[in-house]
């Protein structure tokens, strides 16, 4: 998808389609003298909040899709729905390039930069298209061009390019979680990442097997340990901001297949975990979209890549494993893996001095009995730092709840025989596995990020859904300042 902004009177705009506000569409119509057209098309419309209505034109403006709900005050949320309601219409239009004006509807305390990035976002979801792997698949929608029509050009600022950095951020995150497993392996998410430094201030660097034992990694190691596909620690440093100025890090949990391992999953909706690596799409996606961006930030991403499997090597419950922090760790439940990835991830994050540090995972079920599938869980050792991700999920629409830190919770990792063990008990799974991964950040703001709700959808519309891409990127925006 492209997007650029326009200015100027919308009769005079040449496009196949145009989507607009009623209000904006009585206005179009005078002008060529085509009130009654027009009026008797939209005998039966609503005018109302997620109805729409099409109606061809001759001219200058092939089609008119008008969008209800337009003309009064809306708030944040209803805006979203406005957009995600006019993108599914947008979607379905035979059309190549279309005009999007819903500028002028007016969102309580918010202005065009605000409209204009949840039209793109809602564009971008409706527009995904992943089809890889059918041999007769459905042709993808064929809209590739989108100029949004806005009130004051200079009131947007560079909101296109930020537009069209998310849009590349979610697309690449979508389709890396998308693809099955006999494909996107440790490897695979390796040679991916690569792609990201052919582009000018980022490099790209590995860790493998053999290094990550060199550096004392028993926690990682003792993952990958089952599976013949080796685990990869992938490091991708990208320097957009002053070399004097400490790096945010990104760090993801790219576990690309989770039977469990000793500790085997039942069989029902095991496909689905495929999608244990979505913590690492999100950070992948989100530094794909800052590259694109051009941020002017330093960031390090970290993805722990490894497949949890069971074999005569495998790990067992019982065993102990020393992580890269010299920290001892009992393993009770081999599928509680994911944060044993992330414990060493998080150490070797620590190494390039970054002022914060973001993990992203798929990391508990209890997550999901916790907030379901509309929030993130977001927990972190800074208070300032939680609410600077709140916010940006509030203003993307990707949105997060802060869950609890507190240290009553520590006592549920004890363990007899190491200085801690990688579960608790059955009672706040989600808490527990964050007071784990706590432990091993040291003099640094941390925010860890439990996705295992929102990320990616089962059932009839199974998938990845690129979250929370949106977050991430919203944030480090705010970071550098725009």
């Amino acid at each position: 998808m492209k997007y650029s902004v326009i200015e100027g009177n919308l009769a005079q705009v040449k496009t196949p389609c145009l989507l607009t506000s009623l209000k904006a569409a009585r206005a179009i119509a005078r002008e060529p003298g085509k009130t009654a057209v027009l009026n008797r098309s939209i005998t039966d419309f609503k005018n109302k909040l997620e109805q729409s209505i099409t109606i061809q034109l001759d001219g200058n403006i092939g089609r008119l899709v008008i969008v209800g709900g337009t003309d009064q005050s809306l708030t944040e949320d209803q805006f979203r729905r406005l957009c995600t309601s006019a993108a599914a219409v947008l979607a379905r239009q035979p059309v190549k390039q279309a005009v999007v004006a819903l500028d002028s509807v007016r969102v309580s305390g918010k202005r065009s930069p605000f409209k204009q990035l949840a039209i793109m976002r809602a564009i971008t979801s409706a527009l995904y298209h992943y089809a890889n792997h059918k041999s007769a698949a459905a042709p993808p929608p064929p809209l590739a061009s989108v100029r949004l029509a806005v009130l004051e050009r200079k009131a947007t600022g560079n909101v296109a390019r930020l537009g069209n950095a998310l849009d590349a951020g979610m697309k690449f995150a979508r389709d890396l979680g998308n693809e099955p497993p006999n494909v996107c392996n440790p490897n695979y998410l390796l040679k991916e990442s690569r792609k990201l430094g052919r582009t000018p201030n980022v490099t790209v660097t590995n860790l493998t097997e053999k290094r990550m034992g060199e550096l004392g990694m028993g926690a990682f190691l003792a993952v990958s340990l089952g599976s013949v596909t080796p685990g990869q620690m992938i490091i991708i440093r990208y320097n957009g901001g002053s070399k004097k100025d400490a790096p945010i890090s990104l760090v993801g949990k790219g576990i690309t297949f989770d039977t469990g391992g000793i500790s085997l999953k039942p069989p029902g909706a095991m496909d689905e975990m495929k999608f244990d690596m979505c913590g690492a799409a999100a950070v992948l996606g989100a530094t794909r979209a800052v590259i694109d961006a051009k941020l002017p930030i330093n960031l390090v991403t970290i993805v722990a890549a490894a497949e949890n499997m069971p074999s005569g090597i495998a790990t067992r419950p019982g065993d102990i494993v020393r992580s890269a922090s010299g920290k001892t760790v009992e393993i009770l439940n081999t599928d509680a893996e994911g944060r044993l990835v992330l414990c060493d991830a998080l150490t070797h994050a620590q190494t390039f001095k970054p002022k914060t540090i973001i993990d992203v995972a798929t990391l508990t079920g209890a997550c999901i009995v916790a907030l379901g599938s509309h929030a993130s869980a977001v927990y972190s050792n800074d208070d300032k730092l939680a609410n600077e991700l709140l916010n940006a999920g509030q203003t993307s629409g990707d949105k997060a709840w802060q869950m609890p830190l507190w240290d009553e919770y520590q006592s549920a990792l004890k363990s007899n025989f190491a200085d801690m063990a990688n579960v608790g008990g059955r009672e706040a799974g989600s808490v527990t596995a964050a007071c784990f991964l706590s432990r091993f950040v040291k003099d640094v703001n941390w925010a860890h990020m439990d996705v295992a709700g929102s990320a990616f959808l089962g059932g009839a519309r199974k998938g990845s859904t690129g979250r929370p891409v949106p977050l991430l990127f919203q944030y480090l925006c705010d970071q550098a300042g725009l």
